[in-house]
């Protein structure tokens, strides 16, 4: 069977399951999306991955992992998304140590927060992208990748007013107070508060 490379479109918030996000997954060589549902800690996880600029004072669970690769010289050389089974993703992991390869089974979420690490490119197989991927409206398309203006809500109202309060807040303030917040965020570890500041600091440049 054929692959198919994909690459990180967004991040979104699930709009069926609560507390859950949704990772949007593009095929390079179509326009069709694969959308995997993810919990939390992993959205956190890969958020901080795709934004360089957030360094967390404490290493991530994943972040942790690179380290330990790298110091026992184990290599991910790419990512497979190989098997789709009652909406439910299965990945794996191919690494590498002294030349000689491993296959590693991984939750999927987990394995493209360490892709993301490793610089490893993500692949599926075409038949589950026939089978599960989407054609997103042209809107969509142009989303930023975990931009605040690209979460979708689920329907919560005390979600929707968060989020507005969040935006309000941010666009008064100076750029040298966003940045005094966004250390201070990264600091306490609350990543999805630093991530909503760095938009908005990246909005202003």
């Amino acid at each position: 069977m054929s692959l198919a490379r994909l690459s990180i479109k967004g991040i979104s918030y699930s709009q069926t399951q609560n507390g859950a996000y949704a990772l949007l997954l593009s095929d390079m060589d179509s326009d069709r999306q694969l959308p995997i549902v993810i919990g939390a800690f992993e959205a956190q996880s890969i958020a901080i991955a795709l934004e360089k600029e957030i360094k967390p004072p404490r290493p991530l669970t994943h972040d942790l992992f690179k380290t330990f690769s790298d110091r026992f010289q184990i290599l991910i050389k790419q990512v497979i998304i190989h098997k789709l089974v009652d909406g439910i993703f299965y990945s794996s992991l191919i690494c590498e140590r002294d030349g000689i390869e491993e296959t590693i089974d991984a939750r999927t979420s987990d394995a493209i927060a360490l892709a993301l690490r490793f610089d490893a490119p993500i692949f599926t197989y075409k038949n589950i992208l026939d089978k599960a991927g989407i054609y997103l409206s042209d809107k969509n398309q142009d989303a930023d990748i975990y931009s605040t203006d690209n979460l979708e809500n689920t329907g919560d109202s005390k979600m929707d007013e968060k989020k507005s309060s969040f935006k309000s807040e941010f666009s008064q303030m100076t750029t040298k107070k966003l940045n005094e917040l966004l250390e201070k965020a990264v600091n306490d570890e609350d990543y999805e508060r630093a991530a909503k500041i760095r938009d908005e600091i990246s909005k202003r440049s």
